[in-house]
């Protein structure tokens, strides 16, 4: 199980990368005004409005892998046989502990006596 994890930590990695470097190569939706008015070619396979580019669908397949990795990544994190610690395990048990010494008697103007028990 442990090589599983590594394997799908090594893709969702490689796949999260890929989708930021994707999605900095792309043209913001602004670049495609010039292609409008005649000024350049847009990027995409069939004209200003057509379909989507390979950038664009590259983009798309890897931010399902990113999904799926993640999907996978917590599905594989949560089988795990896990054993039942408990930070009070380590704490050692009580012995006869030492009672506590009386508490003192507060002032005669102490607001103390009006702090409901």
């Amino acid at each position: 199980m442990e090589i599983l994890h590594s394997v799908i930590l090594v893709v969702h990695i490689l796949a999260g990368v890929g989708v930021v470097g994707l999605v900095l190569l792309q043209h913001g939706k602004g670049a495609d005004m010039g292609a409008a008015f005649g000024s350049g070619a847009s990027g995409s396979l069939f004209g200003a409005t057509g379909s989507a580019n390979f950038l664009s669908r590259a983009t798309a397949v890897l931010a399902a892998v990113f999904f799926l990795t993640s999907l996978g990544l917590s599905y594989v994190s949560n089988s795990r046989p896990t054993r039942a610690t408990s930070v009070m395990d380590s704490v050692p048990a009580p012995s006869s502990a030492p009672a506590l010494p009386p508490a003192a008697p507060a002032a005669p103007d102490s607001k103390a006596k009006d702090i409901p028990k």
